[in-house]
């Protein structure tokens, strides 16, 4: 499946152009769903999306993720709770503070998964998937194992 990610504040639907911009539906097909760099928060590999509001701010929000073969999630919990829905590929995702393969679940295209806040839980992926989430922030990783923050390793 080809994934193609776009900065979604830039476009507008040509037929808002009568609305205001906070009166604009957010509607997309696939081939208009073009991103970038993945959060901080996460290790670096991973790209993203926002589709509907700001991760970083207050109120709902949905944002997809692409996530390559080979990508690892160390263990780490939400403030809030994190609905998941994979779009294609499969999330491998584990309970508890120890990051161990071997105790995943494996999700594939189609799954949904409701990870409740302060829940130490960390993902492994076999093959390119892609994910949405779609919860409320502000949105915040907090690592188990504070070296596994890739933003302290940043400094």
């Amino acid at each position: 499946m080809a994934f193609a990610f776009l900065l979604l504040g830039v476009m507008a639907p040509a037929s808002a152009s009568a609305a205001s911009p906070a009166e604009a539906p957010k509607q997309f097909t696939p081939d208009q769903i073009v991103g970038g760099p993945g959060p901080a928060a996460l290790p670096p590999g991973a790209q993203k999306a926002v589709l509907y509001g700001d991760p970083s701010k207050p109120g709902q929000f949905a944002i997809r993720l692409k996530l390559s073969k080979g990508y690892r999630v160390p263990p780490h919990t939400h403030p809030v709770p994190e609905i998941v829905t994979v779009i294609s590929g499969v999330f491998k995702l584990g309970m508890g503070p120890v990051a161990d393969e071997s105790k995943t679940r494996a999700f594939p295209a189609g799954s949904f998964v409701a990870i409740e806040p302060g829940m130490a839980h960390f993902a492994f992926f076999d093959e390119d998937t892609i994910i949405q989430t779609d919860t409320i922030g502000p949105w915040a990783v907090v690592y188990v194992n504070p070296k596994d923050d890739p933003r302290l390793a940043a400094h």
